[in-house]
């Protein structure tokens, strides 16, 4: 039986196809991504962590029982300790240094999906917050698994480190773990509820979208 998240995402096909199927993914995947591209998102998406660290925080105050509490903060514990340094460590592999990574802008499509997820968080309960990262935590899991064979066909894939970690066990698992807690917090909502929360992932959708698209574009614009 099918919980909260596929119906979401059942809800926002459009919208998610659009995500998950955007040009960035494709070129991602037959190794075709212009290093600019690549790069441009590489600065982004740490400048996003950052603020999904906030929305971690944030879903510490939200959580109504000790579990999730706990389990946020593990989040954000992991975000800090773990993830960022990670992503220095990738982005070093493409010329960019912390400072080039921490003093970079953060761009218009970086600030509307970011704040939409922390706005969502403030003005609504913990499920409005975790919906509206679902499309970036669920997502970025599900679109590795799907480009991994295509991608493992194209020796020396440039980003193939990147591919094997949101496919690997690990991030999977959290992927899944995130979906879990949306069926979990989703559970015996009324119809209109269900409607509101569908409104809130398609948009997050379309803003993941928007955020390839501010990618290619600055690899556009850099070469």
């Amino acid at each position: 039986m099918s919980g909260l998240f596929d119906e979401l995402k059942a809800r926002a096909r459009p919208n998610w196809t659009a995500y998950v199927e955007h040009d960035f993914v494709r070129r991602l995947a037959e190794n075709r991504l212009p290093e600019g591209a690549f790069r441009a998102y590489l600065v982004q998406d740490y400048l996003f962590l950052i603020q999904f660290a906030r929305a971690q925080a944030l879903a510490v105050y939200k959580s109504r029982t000790l579990a999730d509490m706990r389990a946020a903060k593990t989040a954000l514990v992991a975000i800090l300790d773990v993830e960022l340094d990670l992503h220095v460590r990738v982005s070093a592999r493409w010329g960019l240094s912390p400072a080039d990574l921490e003093s970079a802008p953060e761009l218009a499509a970086t600030v509307a999906y970011t704040r939409f997820v922390l706005d969502a968080g403030m003005a609504g309960d913990l499920l409005d917050l975790r919906v509206a990262l679902a499309p970036c935590v669920v997502g970025y899991g599900e679109i590795a698994r799907a480009i991994r064979s295509e991608a493992g066909r194209h020796t020396g894939h440039a980003q193939a480190d990147w591919i094997a970690e949101y496919a690997g066990e690990s991030y999977q698992g959290v992927a899944a773990a995130a979906r879990g807690e949306i069926d979990r917090l989703g559970a015996d909502l009324s119809t209109g509820r269900r409607g509101e929360l569908a409104a809130h992932f398609a948009k997050a959708c379309d803003l993941e979208a928007a955020f390839w698209q501010m990618a290619l574009d600055e690899g556009e614009a850099a070469r």
